[in-house]
């Protein structure tokens, strides 16, 4: 089982209900699916089941060492990448958690904005799996830019915007269900029964219209979306 690989899904491991719950909710307005788990064995149960592209470690966790965690992930031979959070700040400390095959650091307390540059630092590193560009009709997007063009015209969008838009360019032709796009461009937690994907949609279909232009996302009704017929 695993996800598409398209939206950048991130794992969350942290004790802390309250942090856990302000760095996720953030996260996900960023435009980030994100799992939360608060034990080792929770972390390695969402290892298993999903496909992340990043995991968020806390190093104290109550049923064992997230260094450890860290260096079975490493043992596994994945190359996700991994940044640590934790309360101690000595350098031996942070040796340990590098030496532990972990690829960043960050000290409690921290700031959100930093957290989110070391995250987007992270994802650009070689290590983890360009995306190429999606073109569906004449529209664009660049996964590593986060830009996307409608012709020549650049189309500014929201991060949940921007994540509706890739899923719905990554199946040109096909019809992508309103649950397939609340699990993996919000997350799991979400409530089925919302319109926030139908929102969502006619926001997208404003900004990408262009007059005497056909509209580019067709509503299958009761079922889902459907965006182009072939990759240009």
């Amino acid at each position: 089982m695993g996800h598409t690989g398209l939206v950048v899904r991130i794992l969350l491991v942290e004790d802390d209900d309250s942090l856990a719950s302000v760095v996720a909710r953030g996260l996900r307005e960023d435009g980030y699916a994100v799992d939360v788990c608060g034990t080792v064995l929770d972390a390695t149960h969402q290892m298993d089941v999903e496909d992340h592209d990043l995991v968020i470690l806390d190093v104290g966790l109550p049923d064992g060492d997230g260094l450890n965690l860290c260096r079975s992930i490493r043992d596994d031979g994945s190359l996700v990448p991994v940044l640590l959070l934790t309360a101690r700040d000595g350098l031996s400390d942070k040796v340990a958690g590098l030496d532990s095959g972990a690829d960043d650091y960050l000290t409690k307390p921290f700031d959100y904005p930093e957290l989110t540059a070391r995250i987007r630092a992270l994802l650009r590193r070689p290590t983890a799996t360009r995306r190429p560009d999606l073109r569906v009709d004449d529209v664009r997007l660049d996964p590593a830019s986060r830009t996307v063009w409608r012709g020549a015209i650049t189309v500014p969008l929201t991060a949940r915007e921007f994540a509706l838009l890739q899923m719905l360019m990554s199946y040109p032709g096909d019809v992508v269900t309103r649950e397939f796009l609340l699990d993996h461009v919000w997350d799991s937690n979400y409530d089925g029964m919302s319109n926030v994907v139908d929102v969502h949609v006619a926001n997208l279909r404003r900004k990408l219209h262009i007059d005497g232009e056909p509209e580019l996302i067709e509503t299958v009704r009761g079922v889902g979306y459907r965006m182009g017929s072939a990759v240009s």
